[in-house]
């Protein structure tokens, strides 16, 4: 049988809804306690209560925290698999940092849940079933951090939350997702490529998100910069910024200051294909740093690690390009 080790970070998982005021909230016993109880029939599962935060308390060094208590406990003992719960609204950010920094060969995989133990419809005990199923599944190795989540089967780097309330809110868009969960067993379709690993042990460097809009000027990207050591924009389109962006811009890089860019589109990415001043062509030449497919807050995270490795603008893009 399966050895799996069980973490548990908090979230609407690890919660119940108070029937008199309608708020949710964590309580003292974890509401899955039953579930890992059913769970003896399909592998040995070892619990680890790590933390009990909503997502929204989680932070960068928390997931940089979290990485290395994995990394103690995978060695210090033998799993076949590891499996963490963790609250929705962060869920693809912790998972896109461990998937960046973890080494360890076993199946990680990340899930959560859309309503709390004690409403109607809980998604909690199937998304941890699902997860437990897919752990201990041989296929899964060697395919990164996954997040198993109304039975789909998704890689770190593409998914992300696409509905506030519905339980079927983790999506990969334009990817789809990798594999499935049915009741006969686990498939996986594809096998996604893996990105470079990063030996980060602390993080170090501030780094901000910022969202283009109809009429932006340099204003926002001055103020919110000063102490920045990294900037991330959500361009409009393939790429492209408002004409009154570029001054802010080319401060920012004269002062060595990186500047990635992806795209605030659901799908696609951002390219270099417009040459009008503030178009993506224009943007490349002064030396702007294109992201193949991120959404944002991914962008960000892999660019606070980056910039722990090197501060080289060229070596920067070619981390961004893979």
């Amino acid at each position: 049988m399966k050895k799996i080790l069980l973490i548990h970070t908090g979230g609407t998982i690890a919660m119940e809804e108070n029937k008199n005021t309608g708020g949710v909230n964590t309580k003292e016993t974890h509401p899955l306690e039953a579930t890992i109880s059913e769970l003896s029939d399909i592998a040995e599962i070892v619990v680890k209560n790590y933390v009990n935060l909503p997502s929204p308390h989680i932070t960068p060094f928390h997931m940089l925290e979290l990485a290395s208590f994995i990394k103690e406990q995978t060695e210090a003992d033998r799993y076949d698999g590891l499996v963490i719960t963790h609250g929705t609204d962060t869920l693809e950010e912790t998972a896109y940092v461990l998937d960046l920094i973890l080494e360890t060969p076993i199946p990680v995989i990340v899930t959560g849940a859309m309503r709390s133990s004690n409403e109607h419809g809980s998604d909690g005990p199937y998304n941890l079933i699902s997860s437990v199923r897919v752990a201990c599944e041989h296929q899964s190795l060697g395919k990164g951090v996954l997040v198993v989540f109304n039975d789909e089967i998704h890689a770190a780097k593409n998914v992300t939350k696409t509905h506030t309330s519905n339980i079927a809110t983790f999506q990969s868009p334009q990817y789809g997702p990798i594999g499935i969960v049915t009741k006969r067993g686990v498939l996986f379709h594809h096998t996604p490529l893996r990105s470079s690993q990063f030996q980060v042990k602390h993080f170090s460097k501030n780094v901000i998100l910022l969202k283009a809009y109809a009429g932006m000027d340099g204003e926002l990207i001055n103020a919110a910069s000063k102490s920045a050591d990294g900037v991330v924009i959500e361009a409009l389109g393939q790429g492209n910024l408002p004409p009154a962006t570029v001054p802010a811009i080319k401060e920012l890089i004269s002062r060595q200051i990186p500047v990635v860019l992806v795209s605030r589109c659901f799908n696609g990415i951002a390219q270099d294909i417009y040459s009008y001043e503030g178009g993506g062509k224009h943007l490349k030449e002064l030396g702007v740093i294109f992201s193949n497919g991120l959404n944002g807050q991914k962008a960000r995270l892999k660019l606070m690690i980056a910039l722990e490795i090197t501060n080289s603008a060229e070596k920067l893009q070619q981390l961004f390009l893979e």
